[in-house]
């Protein structure tokens, strides 16, 4: 499995599963979870829709990973996951949660059948994640888990995002 990082808008890659930082709602939100609903369409939201009224009735837990339609995206499937809030005081727990946030996605992405997922930088937005630990937690769950993949993309939207993760690559020798 390679493991790569590319500076771009996770909406226009060509993959088999792209992975959204959603809200537990699914119901769409700011940032990556809008930018994937708005550009993806309306497909997505009647999906998300359906797990709500099945079995997500109080919203995706953090932590967890869902599949829906990927609608007009140039990707087969998106994987919906809810990231941790960033809090300080209770990091470590936290840690597990974003962690868990990587595994569970390809956990989802391999059952589908995908053979290539692009990631967002989950829970370094507006959820407050330094960049420098949501990285380091990035590559090595993504790394420790070792999935029958080609390909694992991070999709780092702005530059300061994208040299913070090389740097952490580096470091890590992922």
């Amino acid at each position: 499995m390679r493991i790569t990082l590319v500076q771009g808008d996770i909406t226009e890659q060509e993959v088999d599963a792209v992975v959204n930082a959603a809200n537990s709602s699914l119901l769409g939100g700011g940032g990556v979870d809008g930018a994937i609903h708005r550009k993806g369409g309306p497909e997505i939201l009647a999906d998300c829709r359906k797990l709500r009224a099945s079995h997500y009735g109080k919203g995706l837990p953090t932590g967890r990973a869902v599949a829906t339609t990927a609608g007009r995206l140039p990707a087969r499937w998106v994987v919906h996951t809810v990231g941790p809030v960033f809090r300080p005081e209770d990091r470590r727990q936290r840690a597990e949660l974003l962690a868990s946030c990587y595994r569970e996605s390809l956990r989802v992405a391999a059952e589908l059948g995908a053979r290539t997922v692009a990631f967002p930088a989950i829970s370094a937005g507006i959820f407050g994640w330094p960049v420098d630990d949501a990285a380091r937690i990035a590559l090595t769950a993504v790394a420790e888990a070792a999935p029958d993949l080609d390909e694992v993309r991070f999709v780092l939207f702005g530059a300061e995002t994208y040299e913070v993760f090389a740097g952490v690559r580096d470091e890590l020798g992922a």
